[in-house]
Parts: C-alpha cells; structure tokens; sequence
C-alpha cells in the first residue's frame, strides 16, 4: 500500500499536521509518500491519497485546488482522505461552516474530510494577513489538537488495513 500525501500550506502549520499524519501510517507500517501538490507531476503507483490544505477566505489554497483539477481522473478512482487547517480564531476552534471548501471535495468525493483548528501567529503574517484576520476576530494561539489529528490518521490506516484485506479475501 503506497499513499502520497500533500500538504499546501502557506506558514507551516498545515506542513505539521501532514507530518503527524505521515508518521502515523508510517507507524502501521504503511508507505507514504509527502509532497507539496505544486511539486507532484504523476500519480501512477500511488493506491490512495491524502490532501491537506490551509483554509485562506474560506478556500483551499490554489495549490491544493490545482493539484484536485489536474489529478481528478485518478483521484475519483482511488480513495482519497482530505483534511483542512485554519479557522484558529473561532472559539474551541468549532467549525462554522464545513461545506465552505465544499467544491473542490465535491468534485473528488473523499471517503472522509475533517477540518482541524489551526495555530494564529500574527508574526508570521503579512501585514494584509494580519489585517484580515484582525477583521475576523483570530485570536493568536495555537489551536491545533494533535490526539485528533493521532485519532483521524489511525482510522485512515485501519480503513486502509480493511480495504487491504478485504480485497486479498476477494481474490483468494
């Protein structure tokens, strides 16, 4: 079992969760490839996918929508996982909104999105970005919570484990 993870993030909190991610299928023993999607050229050989992507004005980054575009063929044949990073400014990082990437998950039909709070570092934003997000009552601190991330990557390996051996029980 081979899967490519990519990760699109603009200041390095979506690159960290893909990290936690990876190392828990790593730890089931599972194959994982991690790229930045503006830097995958083919995805043959790969058995499924993970897409993660920060959230700006509630989109995926054009990073993340280009690489669901260019790949969509392969990844409405494959199952894909996808998870969102942002939204670090809302109390108990609650999700308002789940559907506001809805396009482009609509487009690939993962078999699961989950969107995780992010982390609001003023420091590591552009003026316009602080700006934005000054607007839209962020609250500076890191929101992520590293047990569900644990949690979701876990029920991708053991979904994947099943798939596995459902598919060597059809065969034999």
């Amino acid at each position: 079992m081979k899967i490519l993870l990519t990760s699109s993030s603009r200041h390095g909190s979506t690159d960290e969760v893909a990290a936690v991610i990876a190392e828990r299928l790593q730890a089931a023993k599972i194959d994982v490839d991690i790229k930045r999607p503006e830097d995958v050229d083919v995805v043959d050989g790969y058995d499924a996918f993970i897409l993660g992507s920060a959230v700006y004005m509630t989109k995926w980054t054009p990073e993340a929508v280009d690489f669901t575009e260019r790949f969509h063929e392969s990844l409405k044949a494959r199952p894909v996982w996808a998870f969102s990073v942002g939204l670090s400014g809302l109390p108990k990082g609650k999700v308002s909104d789940p559907m506001r990437i809805g396009p482009v998950l609509l487009a690939i039909d993962p078999e699961d999105h989950v969107t995780f709070p992010g982390r609001f570092d003023p420091s590591k934003l552009s003026l316009r970005e602080r700006s934005i997000a000054r607007l839209g009552g962020a609250s500076e601190g890191d929101y992520r919570d590293w047990d569900q991330v644990r949690q979701w990557a876990d029920a991708i390996a053991t979904s994947l484990y099943d798939n596995t051996l459902t598919a060597r029980r059809g065969n034999g």
